[in-house]
């Protein structure tokens, strides 16, 4: 079985805990969950604003993908989490048209949403991926 990689990028934010972006075996790629942060900053960005917060979290899944050479076509899951039963509908727009966008195969990946609390007041969605490589 090939080894694990913990996979690292400047372009999504460092992890701010005892864990990796993301690690890669053979052909799995798991993010870690991601937030609305400006990886050159470190700052959390457009409070209040769940569709923006959505976008840049995206940003930042996408980053680690592309680290651990996987693109949304590898993406097997996605999983959402929300601070706002009320968010849902603006997140899920924001959601599909980014994530539609980077599916040329028009096959979606599978999603979870869960409704919880998130580490920081400020965010109001957070979202981790498993992707599959050939």
């Amino acid at each position: 079985m090939a080894d694990r990689t913990a996979l690292s990028t400047p372009d999504a934010p460092a992890p701010a805990h005892t864990f990796s972006q993301g690690v890669r075996r053979g052909p799995f790629v798991q993010v870690s969950g991601q937030g609305p942060v400006d990886p050159a900053t470190n700052e959390y960005l457009h409070p209040g604003d769940v569709a923006a917060q959505t976008k840049r979290t995206l940003q930042n899944v996408e980053a680690i993908l592309a680290a651990g050479g996987a693109t949304f076509d590898d993406v097997m899951m996605l999983r959402v989490y929300l601070t706002k039963r009320e968010d849902f509908a603006v997140m899920n727009e924001a959601y599909g048209e980014f994530v539609s966008a980077r599916v040329s195969s028009g096959v979606l990946p599978a999603r979870t949403t869960v409704f919880t609390g998130l580490p920081r007041e400020e965010m109001l969605v957070e979202i981790d991926a498993i992707a599959v490589t050939d």
